[in-house]
Protein backbone atom coordinates (compact mmCIF):
# COMPACT_ATOMS: atom_id res chain seq x y z
CA UNK A 1 0.00 0.00 0.00
CA UNK A 2 2.79 2.81 1.21
CA UNK A 3 4.14 2.09 -2.58
CA UNK A 4 1.50 2.57 -4.88
CA UNK A 5 0.39 5.86 -2.43
CA UNK A 6 3.72 7.02 -3.63
CA UNK A 7 3.01 5.93 -7.23
CA UNK A 8 -0.16 7.96 -7.58
CA UNK A 9 1.57 10.91 -5.23
CA UNK A 10 4.62 11.47 -7.34
CA UNK A 11 2.14 10.75 -10.76
CA UNK A 12 -0.41 13.82 -9.46
CA UNK A 13 3.00 16.08 -9.06
CA UNK A 14 4.20 15.09 -12.59
CA UNK A 15 0.58 15.96 -13.82
CA UNK A 16 -0.07 18.96 -12.12
CA UNK A 17 3.68 20.85 -12.19
CA UNK A 18 3.87 19.81 -16.20
CA UNK A 19 0.51 21.19 -16.62
CA UNK A 20 0.88 23.92 -15.14
CA UNK A 21 4.28 24.53 -17.20
CA UNK A 22 2.85 24.51 -20.54
CA UNK A 23 0.69 26.76 -19.98
CA UNK A 24 2.66 29.36 -18.17
CA UNK A 25 1.37 32.76 -16.96
CA UNK A 26 -2.06 32.02 -18.66
CA UNK A 27 -3.08 29.61 -16.24
CA UNK A 28 -1.84 31.30 -12.78
CA UNK A 29 -3.62 34.46 -13.94
CA UNK A 30 -6.96 32.39 -14.48
CA UNK A 31 -9.67 33.85 -12.53
CA UNK A 32 -13.05 31.67 -12.34
CA UNK A 33 -15.09 34.76 -13.99
CA UNK A 34 -14.29 37.84 -15.97
CA UNK A 35 -16.31 40.04 -18.15
CA UNK A 36 -15.95 40.91 -21.41
CA UNK A 37 -16.02 44.65 -22.94
CA UNK A 38 -16.06 45.47 -26.14
CA UNK A 39 -16.40 41.71 -27.52
CA UNK A 40 -13.45 40.66 -25.72
CA UNK A 41 -13.43 37.31 -24.78
CA UNK A 42 -14.92 35.87 -21.35
CA UNK A 43 -15.79 33.20 -18.91
CA UNK A 44 -18.70 33.01 -16.26
CA UNK A 45 -19.72 30.33 -13.55
CA UNK A 46 -23.14 29.34 -12.63
CA UNK A 47 -24.88 26.65 -10.66
CA UNK A 48 -26.81 23.87 -13.31
CA UNK A 49 -28.17 21.43 -10.88
CA UNK A 50 -27.26 18.95 -8.03
CA UNK A 51 -26.84 15.35 -8.03
CA UNK A 52 -28.13 12.68 -6.17
CA UNK A 53 -24.69 12.19 -3.88
CA UNK A 54 -25.31 15.78 -3.35
CA UNK A 55 -22.38 16.99 -5.87
CA UNK A 56 -22.67 20.33 -7.26
CA UNK A 57 -22.64 20.29 -11.03
CA UNK A 58 -21.42 23.97 -12.89
CA UNK A 59 -21.84 25.14 -15.96
CA UNK A 60 -19.23 27.34 -17.89
CA UNK A 61 -20.24 29.98 -20.20
CA UNK A 62 -17.02 30.62 -22.63
CA UNK A 63 -17.39 33.55 -25.30
CA UNK A 64 -15.08 34.77 -28.16
CA UNK A 65 -14.98 37.92 -30.12
CA UNK A 66 -16.10 35.85 -32.67
CA UNK A 67 -19.95 35.95 -31.84
CA UNK A 68 -19.29 31.94 -30.66
CA UNK A 69 -20.47 31.01 -27.36
CA UNK A 70 -20.01 27.68 -25.73
CA UNK A 71 -21.37 26.02 -22.99
CA UNK A 72 -19.80 23.31 -20.57
CA UNK A 73 -20.81 21.46 -17.99
CA UNK A 74 -18.61 20.01 -15.11
CA UNK A 75 -20.80 16.72 -14.70
CA UNK A 76 -19.10 14.45 -17.72
CA UNK A 77 -17.04 17.34 -19.20
CA UNK A 78 -20.30 18.10 -21.60
CA UNK A 79 -20.47 20.79 -24.20
CA UNK A 80 -23.74 21.20 -23.41
CA UNK A 81 -24.83 24.18 -26.00
CA UNK A 82 -22.06 25.82 -29.01
CA UNK A 83 -23.75 28.72 -30.28
CA UNK A 84 -22.29 30.01 -33.75
CA UNK A 85 -23.24 32.45 -36.37
CA UNK A 86 -24.51 31.33 -39.81
CA UNK A 87 -23.49 32.78 -43.17
CA UNK A 88 -25.84 36.01 -42.22
CA UNK A 89 -24.62 36.47 -38.65
CA UNK A 90 -27.79 34.98 -36.63
CA UNK A 91 -26.25 32.64 -33.94
CA UNK A 92 -28.10 29.15 -32.76
CA UNK A 93 -26.86 26.51 -30.39
CA UNK A 94 -25.80 23.68 -33.12
CA UNK A 95 -25.38 20.98 -30.97
CA UNK A 96 -27.94 18.21 -28.84
CA UNK A 97 -28.13 18.31 -25.21
CA UNK A 98 -30.89 19.21 -22.44
CA UNK A 99 -31.11 22.22 -20.00
CA UNK A 100 -31.30 20.34 -17.01
CA UNK A 101 -29.26 17.86 -15.04
CA UNK A 102 -31.62 15.33 -14.58
CA UNK A 103 -31.90 14.38 -18.04
CA UNK A 104 -28.75 14.08 -18.65
CA UNK A 105 -28.72 11.85 -15.95
CA UNK A 106 -31.38 9.65 -16.56
CA UNK A 107 -31.54 9.96 -20.59
CA UNK A 108 -28.75 10.94 -22.23
CA UNK A 109 -27.23 8.90 -25.32
CA UNK A 110 -23.40 10.51 -24.52
CA UNK A 111 -24.50 13.94 -25.64
CA UNK A 112 -21.58 16.31 -25.67
CA UNK A 113 -20.06 14.06 -23.26
CA UNK A 114 -16.17 13.05 -22.51
CA UNK A 115 -16.17 9.66 -23.47
CA UNK A 116 -13.90 7.02 -21.70
CA UNK A 117 -11.87 5.50 -20.32
CA UNK A 118 -12.57 3.59 -23.61
CA UNK A 119 -14.52 5.44 -26.09
CA UNK A 120 -16.87 3.01 -28.26
CA UNK A 121 -17.14 -0.81 -28.09
CA UNK A 122 -15.49 -3.41 -27.13
CA UNK A 123 -16.41 -7.24 -27.78
CA UNK A 124 -17.91 -9.01 -24.92
CA UNK A 125 -16.76 -7.11 -22.32
CA UNK A 126 -13.39 -9.01 -21.74
CA UNK A 127 -9.25 -8.08 -23.23
CA UNK A 128 -6.36 -9.77 -22.38
CA UNK A 129 -3.44 -7.40 -21.67
CA UNK A 130 0.29 -8.62 -20.58
CA UNK A 131 -1.97 -12.19 -20.09
CA UNK A 132 -4.00 -11.45 -17.82
CA UNK A 133 -7.65 -10.53 -19.05
CA UNK A 134 -10.20 -7.75 -17.88
CA UNK A 135 -13.62 -7.94 -17.84
CA UNK A 136 -15.66 -5.20 -18.42
CA UNK A 137 -19.63 -4.30 -18.35
CA UNK A 138 -21.50 -5.01 -21.14
CA UNK A 139 -23.77 -2.26 -21.12
CA UNK A 140 -24.55 -2.50 -25.10
CA UNK A 141 -25.94 -5.71 -25.62
CA UNK A 142 -23.02 -8.44 -25.04
CA UNK A 143 -20.39 -5.69 -25.55
CA UNK A 144 -19.44 -2.53 -23.41
CA UNK A 145 -20.03 0.84 -25.04
CA UNK A 146 -18.19 3.96 -24.02
CA UNK A 147 -16.08 3.04 -20.83
CA UNK A 148 -19.42 0.78 -18.97
CA UNK A 149 -22.36 1.28 -16.77
CA UNK A 150 -20.52 5.06 -15.30
CA UNK A 151 -18.15 5.98 -17.81
CA UNK A 152 -16.24 9.25 -17.92
CA UNK A 153 -19.93 10.64 -19.81
CA UNK A 154 -21.23 10.51 -15.56
CA UNK A 155 -18.36 11.39 -14.10
CA UNK A 156 -17.89 15.29 -11.80
CA UNK A 157 -14.66 16.76 -13.68
CA UNK A 158 -12.85 19.41 -12.08
CA UNK A 159 -12.72 22.61 -13.74
CA UNK A 160 -10.33 25.36 -14.15
CA UNK A 161 -10.50 28.06 -16.39
CA UNK A 162 -7.92 30.15 -17.98
CA UNK A 163 -7.57 33.12 -20.66
CA UNK A 164 -4.67 33.36 -23.00
CA UNK A 165 -4.44 36.12 -25.68
CA UNK A 166 -7.87 36.11 -27.65
CA UNK A 167 -8.86 33.03 -26.23
CA UNK A 168 -11.00 31.66 -23.07
CA UNK A 169 -10.88 27.83 -21.80
CA UNK A 170 -11.16 25.72 -19.18
CA UNK A 171 -8.85 22.38 -18.03
CA UNK A 172 -10.75 19.53 -17.40
CA UNK A 173 -9.24 17.03 -14.91
CA UNK A 174 -10.36 13.55 -13.09
CA UNK A 175 -8.96 10.48 -11.45
CA UNK A 176 -10.24 7.07 -12.38
CA UNK A 177 -9.69 5.11 -9.52
CA UNK A 178 -7.81 1.76 -9.91
CA UNK A 179 -10.61 -1.13 -10.64
CA UNK A 180 -12.91 1.28 -12.26
CA UNK A 181 -15.43 -0.27 -14.14
CA UNK A 182 -13.22 -3.33 -14.32
CA UNK A 183 -10.05 -1.51 -15.72
CA UNK A 184 -6.54 -1.96 -14.42
CA UNK A 185 -4.44 1.32 -13.38
CA UNK A 186 -5.09 5.16 -11.85
CA UNK A 187 -6.03 6.76 -14.63
CA UNK A 188 -5.14 10.91 -14.39
CA UNK A 189 -7.05 12.56 -17.14
CA UNK A 190 -6.72 15.89 -18.48
CA UNK A 191 -9.05 17.46 -21.29
CA UNK A 192 -8.54 21.31 -21.87
CA UNK A 193 -11.04 22.73 -23.65
CA UNK A 194 -9.98 25.98 -25.83
CA UNK A 195 -12.34 28.45 -27.21
CA UNK A 196 -10.08 30.36 -29.85
CA UNK A 197 -10.90 33.73 -32.05
CA UNK A 198 -11.43 32.04 -35.22
CA UNK A 199 -14.51 30.24 -33.72
CA UNK A 200 -12.24 26.72 -32.91
CA UNK A 201 -13.28 24.49 -30.13
CA UNK A 202 -9.38 22.79 -29.22
CA UNK A 203 -10.06 19.65 -27.38
CA UNK A 204 -5.99 18.54 -25.75
CA UNK A 205 -6.54 15.19 -24.07
CA UNK A 206 -3.80 13.78 -21.64
CA UNK A 207 -3.81 11.08 -19.34
CA UNK A 208 -1.28 9.29 -17.22
CA UNK A 209 -1.55 5.46 -15.73
CA UNK A 210 -0.32 3.58 -12.40
CA UNK A 211 -0.29 0.25 -14.24
CA UNK A 212 -0.47 -1.18 -17.63
CA UNK A 213 -4.09 -0.23 -19.26
CA UNK A 214 -6.22 0.71 -22.34
CA UNK A 215 -7.25 3.98 -22.97
CA UNK A 216 -9.34 5.63 -25.98
CA UNK A 217 -10.76 8.99 -25.37
CA UNK A 218 -13.25 11.27 -27.74
CA UNK A 219 -16.16 13.56 -27.27
CA UNK A 220 -19.70 12.62 -28.02
CA UNK A 221 -21.37 15.76 -29.68
CA UNK A 222 -24.67 15.31 -31.74
CA UNK A 223 -24.19 18.23 -33.81
CA UNK A 224 -27.52 19.53 -36.12
CA UNK A 225 -25.80 22.98 -37.94
CA UNK A 226 -29.35 24.04 -38.81
CA UNK A 227 -29.80 24.70 -34.72
CA UNK A 228 -30.75 22.00 -32.82
CA UNK A 229 -34.43 20.47 -32.59
CA UNK A 230 -34.27 21.85 -35.90
CA UNK A 231 -35.14 18.86 -38.17
CA UNK A 232 -33.14 16.32 -39.62
CA UNK A 233 -29.70 16.25 -41.03
CA UNK A 234 -29.92 14.11 -44.15
CA UNK A 235 -29.63 17.66 -46.11
CA UNK A 236 -26.20 18.11 -44.58
CA UNK A 237 -23.34 17.59 -47.03
CA UNK A 238 -20.43 15.14 -45.54
CA UNK A 239 -16.97 14.73 -46.60
CA UNK A 240 -14.66 11.97 -44.57
CA UNK A 241 -11.04 12.03 -45.55
CA UNK A 242 -10.32 8.58 -45.28
CA UNK A 243 -9.96 5.62 -48.35
CA UNK A 244 -11.14 2.79 -45.90
CA UNK A 245 -13.30 1.42 -43.29
CA UNK A 246 -13.84 -0.87 -40.30
CA UNK A 247 -16.70 -3.25 -41.15
CA UNK A 248 -18.98 -4.79 -38.18
CA UNK A 249 -20.52 -7.90 -37.21
CA UNK A 250 -24.53 -7.41 -36.08
CA UNK A 251 -23.17 -6.81 -32.93
CA UNK A 252 -21.47 -3.46 -34.05
CA UNK A 253 -18.37 -4.56 -33.37
CA UNK A 254 -15.43 -4.83 -36.54
CA UNK A 255 -14.55 -7.73 -37.63
CA UNK A 256 -10.93 -6.78 -38.19
CA UNK A 257 -10.77 -6.45 -42.13
CA UNK A 258 -10.31 -2.74 -43.40
CA UNK A 259 -11.43 -2.88 -47.06
CA UNK A 260 -11.60 0.14 -49.57
CA UNK A 261 -15.00 1.93 -49.35
CA UNK A 262 -14.88 2.60 -52.81
CA UNK A 263 -18.24 1.37 -54.61
CA UNK A 264 -19.62 1.36 -51.22
CA UNK A 265 -22.78 3.78 -49.87
CA UNK A 266 -20.16 4.50 -47.21
CA UNK A 267 -17.50 6.06 -49.02
CA UNK A 268 -17.79 10.09 -48.54
CA UNK A 269 -14.47 11.22 -49.97
CA UNK A 270 -16.41 13.79 -52.21
CA UNK A 271 -18.71 15.82 -50.06
CA UNK A 272 -22.47 13.74 -50.66
CA UNK A 273 -25.93 14.91 -48.52
CA UNK A 274 -26.22 12.51 -45.42
CA UNK A 275 -29.43 11.34 -46.65
CA UNK A 276 -28.48 10.40 -50.13
CA UNK A 277 -27.43 6.73 -49.32
CA UNK A 278 -28.71 6.26 -45.83
CA UNK A 279 -31.51 4.00 -46.62
CA UNK A 280 -29.21 1.11 -48.87
CA UNK A 281 -29.46 -2.38 -48.24
CA UNK A 282 -25.88 -2.60 -48.08
CA UNK A 283 -24.97 -5.01 -45.50
CA UNK A 284 -23.39 -2.66 -43.54
CA UNK A 285 -25.98 0.29 -43.50
CA UNK A 286 -28.80 -2.08 -42.43
CA UNK A 287 -26.45 -3.33 -39.40
CA UNK A 288 -26.27 0.06 -38.21
CA UNK A 289 -29.57 0.76 -39.37
CA UNK A 290 -27.75 4.32 -40.79
CA UNK A 291 -24.31 5.30 -40.56
CA UNK A 292 -22.65 3.53 -37.09
CA UNK A 293 -19.03 3.30 -38.58
CA UNK A 294 -15.39 3.70 -38.01
CA UNK A 295 -13.36 5.52 -40.95
CA UNK A 296 -9.82 4.64 -41.38
CA UNK A 297 -8.33 8.47 -41.50
CA UNK A 298 -6.50 8.91 -44.53
CA UNK A 299 -2.52 10.52 -43.38
CA UNK A 300 -1.28 11.07 -39.92
CA UNK A 301 -0.55 14.02 -37.28
CA UNK A 302 -3.05 16.82 -36.75
CA UNK A 303 -5.24 16.96 -40.81
CA UNK A 304 -9.04 17.69 -41.45
CA UNK A 305 -11.09 14.48 -41.36
CA UNK A 306 -13.48 15.49 -41.94
CA UNK A 307 -16.16 18.42 -43.17
CA UNK A 308 -19.60 19.21 -43.31
CA UNK A 309 -21.24 21.92 -44.75
CA UNK A 310 -25.49 22.73 -43.80
CA UNK A 311 -26.66 24.56 -47.20
CA UNK A 312 -29.57 26.44 -46.18
CA UNK A 313 -27.58 28.45 -43.03
CA UNK A 314 -24.10 28.26 -44.73
CA UNK A 315 -23.01 26.24 -41.57
CA UNK A 316 -19.08 24.47 -41.83
CA UNK A 317 -17.71 22.64 -39.68
CA UNK A 318 -14.09 20.92 -39.75
CA UNK A 319 -13.15 17.55 -37.68
CA UNK A 320 -9.82 18.43 -37.30
CA UNK A 321 -7.51 15.21 -35.28
CA UNK A 322 -4.20 13.28 -35.17
CA UNK A 323 -6.34 9.98 -34.33
CA UNK A 324 -6.26 7.33 -36.34
CA UNK A 325 -10.32 6.86 -36.50
CA UNK A 326 -13.20 8.53 -37.03
CA UNK A 327 -16.88 7.80 -35.74
CA UNK A 328 -19.52 8.97 -38.02
CA UNK A 329 -22.94 8.11 -36.57
CA UNK A 330 -25.97 8.94 -37.58
CA UNK A 331 -28.28 9.51 -35.28
CA UNK A 332 -30.12 6.37 -35.82
CA UNK A 333 -31.18 5.69 -32.31
CA UNK A 334 -32.61 8.87 -31.79
CA UNK A 335 -36.40 8.60 -31.48
CA UNK A 336 -38.29 11.46 -30.28
CA UNK A 337 -39.10 11.19 -26.66
CA UNK A 338 -36.16 13.44 -25.98
CA UNK A 339 -36.64 17.34 -25.77
CA UNK A 340 -33.70 19.30 -26.32
CA UNK A 341 -32.05 22.35 -24.80
CA UNK A 342 -34.48 24.33 -26.96
CA UNK A 343 -37.97 22.66 -25.90
CA UNK A 344 -38.47 20.62 -29.25
CA UNK A 345 -37.72 16.83 -29.47
CA UNK A 346 -35.68 15.19 -31.03
CA UNK A 347 -36.67 12.73 -33.59
CA UNK A 348 -34.68 9.94 -35.57
CA UNK A 349 -31.74 11.34 -37.20
CA UNK A 350 -31.43 14.76 -35.80
CA UNK A 351 -28.28 14.82 -35.02
CA UNK A 352 -24.82 13.48 -35.94
CA UNK A 353 -21.54 12.72 -34.52
CA UNK A 354 -17.97 12.83 -35.60
CA UNK A 355 -16.23 11.12 -32.91
CA UNK A 356 -12.08 10.73 -33.45
CA UNK A 357 -10.55 7.81 -31.81
CA UNK A 358 -8.64 4.39 -32.23
CA UNK A 359 -10.84 1.64 -33.65
CA UNK A 360 -13.46 0.27 -31.63
CA UNK A 361 -12.58 -2.72 -29.85
CA UNK A 362 -8.58 -2.63 -30.99
CA UNK A 363 -7.14 -4.40 -27.76
CA UNK A 364 -8.33 -7.41 -28.83
CA UNK A 365 -7.57 -6.72 -33.00
CA UNK A 366 -3.65 -6.96 -32.99
CA UNK A 367 -3.49 -5.40 -36.63
CA UNK A 368 -5.77 -2.24 -35.24
CA UNK A 369 -3.42 0.70 -33.90
CA UNK A 370 -2.84 -0.09 -30.15
CA UNK A 371 -4.62 1.89 -27.59
CA UNK A 372 -2.17 0.29 -24.48
CA UNK A 373 -0.79 2.99 -22.05
CA UNK A 374 1.76 2.06 -19.74
CA UNK A 375 3.13 4.03 -16.32
CA UNK A 376 5.72 6.24 -17.61
CA UNK A 377 3.83 6.83 -20.69
CA UNK A 378 1.42 9.81 -21.66
CA UNK A 379 -1.84 9.24 -23.47
CA UNK A 380 -1.98 12.74 -25.43
CA UNK A 381 -4.67 13.40 -28.98
CA UNK A 382 -5.76 16.51 -29.74
CA UNK A 383 -9.07 17.19 -31.72
CA UNK A 384 -10.46 20.62 -32.94
CA UNK A 385 -14.06 21.40 -34.09
CA UNK A 386 -13.49 24.29 -36.55
CA UNK A 387 -16.89 26.65 -37.39
CA UNK A 388 -17.34 28.67 -40.18
CA UNK A 389 -19.09 29.76 -42.62
CA UNK A 390 -19.72 29.71 -46.62
CA UNK A 391 -19.04 32.59 -49.01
Amino acid sequence: MPSNTLTRTRLAIVFTVGFAAALGPALVAATPAWSAEGGRPSISKKHFGTLAGGEKIDVYTLRNSGGMRVKILTYGGILQSIEVPDSRGRPANVTLGFDNLSDYVKKSPYFGCITGRYANRIAKGRFTLDGKTYRLATNDGPNHLHGGAKGFDKRVWKADPFRRGGSVGLVMTYTSPNGEEGYPGTLRTRVVYTLTGDNRIRMDYRATTSRPTVVNLTNHAYFNLRGEGNGRILGHELQINASRYTPVDKTLIPTGKTPGLGGTPLDFRAPTAIGDRIDNKHQQITRGGGYDHNYVLDGRGLRTAATVVEPDSGRVLKVITDQPGLQFYSGNFLDGTLRGTGGRLYPKRSGFALESQHFPDSPNHANFPSTVLRPGDVYRTTTIYAFSTVS
